[in-house]
């Protein structure tokens, strides 16, 4: 299931002492879209709703501020690549897990050690819409781990040669 973000407002971006890496991100244009993020206080927005453990190990685990994002609209009539982002926090609590009216809601997440968490990303810019007929185009894309066959992960990581190829495509 795609993961569900909400546009609020996010603490200030800070940096990270490692070469960045690279994330496809989905959100549904529904709940977020590139344009909400870029009309979002700084451009802000907590990235709530992952609800897989290995989308959740790759925020907790791996993802620092400054990574670059591929912001990809999905469940929509058109999916695909709609925008340029970047990690604008390091990982903490996702609120929605304790909120029982939230469609994110897990009773058994405990408070004191919170199964779920959010980061907050930064909408850099709106690019044209890649599909993902386009990216399957490009035969450097063909190992790209979003393309496999029954993936469905809200965040997966993205190699520095596909960040440039795709950067080519937008």
């Amino acid at each position: 299931m795609p993961a569900r973000t909400t546009c609020a407002a996010a603490p200030p971006l800070t940096t990270a002492n490692r070469a960045p890496r690279y994330w496809l991100m989905k959100s549904e244009p529904a709940e977020c879209s590139i344009d909400d993020a870029l009309a979002a206080p700084g451009q802000t927005v907590p990235w709530t709703g992952v609800r897989n453990y290995q989308a959740r190990n790759f925020m907790r685990d791996a993802m620092q501020v400054g990574d670059g994002v591929l912001f990809y609209h999905s469940s929509c009539p058109a999916p695909g690549i709609a925008g340029l982002a970047r990690v604008a926090s390091p990982t903490r609590a996702d609120p929605t897990q304790f909120d029982p009216a939230s469609p994110y809601h897990d009773p058994r997440s405990p408070t004191d050690k919170p199964r779920w968490l959010l980061l907050d990303v930064q909408a850099l810019r709106k690019t044209r819409l890649v599909s993902l007929a386009d990216l399957r185009a490009v035969p450097e894309l063909a190992d790209m781990r979003a393309l496999q066959r029954g993936n469905r992960l809200s965040i997966t990581p993205v190699t520095a040669a596909e960040w440039e190829r795709i950067q080519a495509l937008i």
